[in-house]
């Protein structure tokens, strides 16, 4: 009987071991699709800000889309072609054009995430898609410094130990440096506009969309990786400083696969990978 007792102990010491603690815990939940859209072309057009005006701008670099200009509409967008990753994202996507030492020089990727997260999981259920041809411009152009823009920073890619910024970083020899720009995911759930092109959006506020903008949507993280490095005594951007970085952003997105990767990968919290299946 004791040697029976001890043989069960063992067991269930064996069983105890073998059984993580928390493992729920440790278990991170991401709701993700994506799209990778390499540089596209450069214009000093902007067919949001100074629609059918073209040269109006400062120059913008593009993405995704490869007919963007000045005249540009929905319909255009829906019936040209695009160098995403998927093929299918029809969007387009542009921000200022980035210099050094007054040559621009073009990011080696620009991903754009679509994620679930900056609200509570509950509403992330509530995610609604993001309306064909609805146009967002993040950021701010005009920031007088760096804290007039608290949404983009600029960071080092493999080079934690520099803080990010909302204006240019040093990053070290080897690295390269980041953008990061977060656009608002709340929307009035009528227009797909506005007069300063970000009325008709707001970011969450405690987890929660403000009664005025009570429709939850995938926030689109813009993500450009320059290759450079070193002193940004010779950075600008076409807008100016590094905190008057901004993004701009057309959907173009056929509106069943919208649909498809809302209902998918963000409101069950799924992480997917650009064919917006579970990676």
């Amino acid at each position: 009987m004791r040697l029976a007792k001890a043989a069960l102990a063992a067991v269930l010491i064996a069983l105890t071991i073998g059984i993580p603690k928390n493992a729920d815990a440790d278990i991170v939940r991401v709701a993700e699709f994506l799209a990778d859209c390499p540089y596209s072309h450069r214009l000093p057009d902007d067919p949001i800000v100074f629609p059918n005006m073209p040269g109006a701008s400062h120059m913008h670099s593009f993405f995704g889309s490869r007919v963007t200009n000045a005249y540009t509409t929905v319909n255009d967008l829906l019936n040209a072609n695009s160098n995403c990753n998927p093929s299918i994202d029809k969007s387009s996507y542009w921000i200022p054009t980035f210099y050094n030492n007054n040559v621009p020089v073009e990011p080696t990727t620009g991903v754009f995430y679509y994620l679930g997260e900056g609200v509570r999981d509950d509403l992330i259920a509530t995610t609604q898609p993001l309306p064909l041809g609805l146009r967002i411009v993040a950021g701010n152009a005009r920031a007088a410094g760096p804290n007039d823009n608290t949404i983009s920073r600029w960071s080092c890619l493999h080079a934690g130990q520099v803080p990010p910024s909302h204006d240019f970083v040093t990053c070290p020899s080897g690295t390269m440096l980041e953008s990061y720009l977060d656009f608002p995911q709340c929307w009035n759930g009528r227009d797909l506009d506005s007069t300063d092109h970000k009325s008709h959006m707001a970011y969450p506020v405690g987890g929660a969309c403000p009664a005025s903008h009570p429709v939850v949507v995938p926030k689109l993280r813009q993500v450009m990786r320059y290759p450079v490095s070193g002193n940004p005594a010779g950075f600008r951007l076409a807008s100016g400083p590094g905190y008057t970085m901004h993004g701009d952003f057309f959907n173009a997105w056929p509106v069943a696969e919208m649909a498809r990767r809302v209902n998918d990968c963000i409101r069950p919290i799924i992480k997917c990978g650009a064919d917006g299946r579970p990676s």
